[in-house]
């Protein structure tokens, strides 16, 4: 399981997802709530084994005294390339992702991003503007692991269903500009909790087909990024903003992604 806040139920601006704004509490709390009740389940529809990798920010949001036994978390960031699916093995039978939200340059989140807020305008890949979930979704691919079911925002969820119909989607909030509208708390943490049930008890569906070549570009806030960035093996720059690297090997892109950013 790789757990995000930006999606999680109710979080609207970007002071309530960081750790050190008195806003960001409830948020914390509620990103906790939401995470368990995906643990609880899980361990309902059969699960004997969870892990689950805080994939915000520091990493550092979740507790492990909060989560049900025999729960595995992962905290802190290791530097695999795999990222945001970090621990994720062949081994697991499937993959949840909870509190996920849309991409950058996206609509219907005011926190809409892609793998970094401050510094990437946006993430292509073979010339479509990516997510972290069609990012993390491939890497699951990788380890032939299907993505199961996926919670955050309606334009994420929406994603979602185009390219994988099959997987189950829960939208905790939906909005315009830089408003958002959400479910209940507690609605939210009820549908996720049944939500995972219902998508563990189902045949899943199957992983992501990943492409046979990639093109990755890369589009910075600030151009002497991108300058700084297109000295990485392979790597040039397209325009002052933008680097691009193609490669046959999507670990190659998920390692050149954890260094351009």
């Amino acid at each position: 399981m790789s757990a995000d806040i930006e999606g999680v139920c109710g979080i609207s601006a970007w002071e309530e997802a960081r750790k050190d704004h008195p806003s960001y509490g409830p948020f914390r709390r509620q990103m906790q709530a939401e995470v368990s009740a995906a643990c609880d389940g899980a361990l309902a529809a059969g699960a004997t084994a969870l892990t689950v990798k805080d994939a915000h920010g520091s990493a550092r949001n979740l507790a492990a005294t909060e989560l049900p036994a025999p729960t595995q978390l992962i905290r802190g960031w290791s530097g695999h390339p795999y990222g945001m699916v970090q621990g994720l093995e062949s081994t697991h039978a499937a993959a949840l992702f909870i509190g996920y939200h849309g991409r950058a340059g996206g609509g219907g989140n005011p926190l809409a991003h892609t793998m970094s807020s401050q510094r990437l305008a946006e993430v292509r890949l073979n010339g479509e503007a990516t997510s972290e979930y069609r990012i993390h979704a491939w890497a699951c691919a990788l380890e032939d692991v299907p993505v199961a079911f996926v919670s955050g925002d309606q334009s994420l969820c929406e994603e979602v269903a185009a390219l994988s119909p099959d997987t189950v989607t829960f939208a905790t909030k939906w909005g315009e500009g830089a408003s958002q509208q959400s479910l209940h708390p507690d609605e939210a943490i009820e549908g996720i909790r049944d939500g995972v049930r219902s998508a563990l008890a189902a045949p899943q569906p199957a992983p992501l087909q990943i492409p046979d070549s990639f093109e990755l570009e890369v589009r910075y806030k600030d151009h002497t990024l991108a300058y700084a960035r297109s000295f990485y093996p392979g790597a040039e720059r397209s325009d002052p903003h933008t680097v691009r690297l193609s490669s046959d090997d999507y670990f190659e892109v998920l390692r050149a992604l954890l260094f351009l950013m």
